[in-house]
């Protein structure tokens, strides 16, 4: 197969990820010869690191002048929806990041109106994470029976501010500061998706949302209880302003069958039961491997035409999840009658 020909929207933090990703798979997969962005600062700095040829201001004249074969959309975003339409309309096939947009109805609107016209894949990396892949592998085994309960908890002092008043989490990603939609649209989302991705699919039961008093717009904390057909509970939970905690972002997660468990905790992941097995996590290596992989399951998709992982059907579902949690989580319980 020829290498793909890759028009990049966007040059904010996540594309230095991207333009990893796509480096490490090699130039014989795929490359990135165009970048969009109306900072002229932004994408040139990453034009001149990565080698782009060519960057334009605005994406509608990139996907005009240039000659693609797919486009990588990395925008904010509120931008997700017209860009992807933008793609649509040159009939190029579409990596967009996620969320798909900022929220379902959106989504499911942009969906419909793309219907079958182009491929389309949301890159939700967290589940091609090598760590989550043997977590399946470990699960499609059969390595601890009929699951029971799963767990997942993501605890960290990201948004608590320091002794000079930065926030980590910030500080990393400033775009945090403008999210009314914050803790679970744009990180807890991952797991989310993760843990659909292993366990299947869930029901939300319960879910309590809410806001810190450190200066954000969005919320902080996020608990939500959800439900397996076969009856398995899952419980997951984030905090961003984790007193004790390291300010940088691992998962915590707990699934319990009933032959065995399965344990992630810090740089640990560990089966239990008849065929016991432990791993040692170097999570900076997976961290960039999920891009690299994301990407690479793309291109292969593109080229033998299979259905992606993260197609738009199975990423609605996680979206739905995630809307739901929002429109009962941040509405306050109900008092009991005097």
């Amino acid at each position: 197969m020829a290498a793909k020909r890759i028009g990049l929207i966007g040059a904010g933090w996540v594309t230095q990820h991207h333009l990893a990703g796509y480096r490490a798979l090699g130039a014989e997969r795929a490359e990135v010869v165009a970048i969009a962005d109306p900072s002229e600062a932004a994408r040139s700095a990453r034009a001149r690191e990565f080698g782009i040829p060519a960057t334009y201001a605005d994406a509608a004249e990139m996907l005009a002048k240039e000659r693609l074969d797919a486009v990588d959309i990395a925008a904010p975003r509120e931008f997700h929806a017209p860009l992807c339409l933008l793609a649509a309309r040159r009939e190029l096939p579409i990596l967009c990041q996620k969320p798909l947009t900022p929220t379902l109805a959106e989504s499911e609107a942009l969906v419909r109106e793309i219907g079958g016209r182009v491929r389309l894949m949301v890159h939700e990396n967290w589940r091609f994470r090598p760590h989550f892949r043997q977590i399946k592998r470990w699960l499609d085994e059969g390595r601890i029976g009929p699951l029971r309960q799963a767990i997942m908890i993501v605890l960290t002092a990201g948004l608590i501010p320091d002794a000079d008043g930065k926030q980590y989490s910030v500080e990393r990603q400033p775009f945090f500061a403008t999210l009314s939609r914050m803790l679970l649209m744009e990180s807890l989302i991952h797991e989310v998706d993760a843990v659909r991705f292993l366990v299947g699919p869930m029901t939300l039961e319960a879910a309590r949302l809410a806001k810190s008093r450190h200066g954000l717009p969005g919320e902080d904390r996020a608990t939500m209880m959800l439900t397996t057909p076969a009856g398995a509970a899952v419980v997951i939970v984030g905090d961003f302003c984790a007193h004790g905690h390291s300010e940088r972002q691992f998962d915590d997660l707990e699934l319990l069958g009933e032959d065995g468990a399965i344990h992630l905790k810090n740089d640990t992941l560990e089966c239990f039961g008849k065929r016991p097995e432990r791993q040692t996590i170097d999570f900076d290596a997976n961290y960039t491997a999920a891009y690299r992989d994301t990407i690479g399951h793309f291109l292969d998709r593109l080229d033998d035409g299979q259905p992606f992982e993260t197609g738009p059907e199975d990423n609605l579902q996680t979206l739905r999840i995630v809307e739901r949690a929002y429109a009962i989580g941040l509405t306050p319980p109900a008092r009991p009658a005097a």
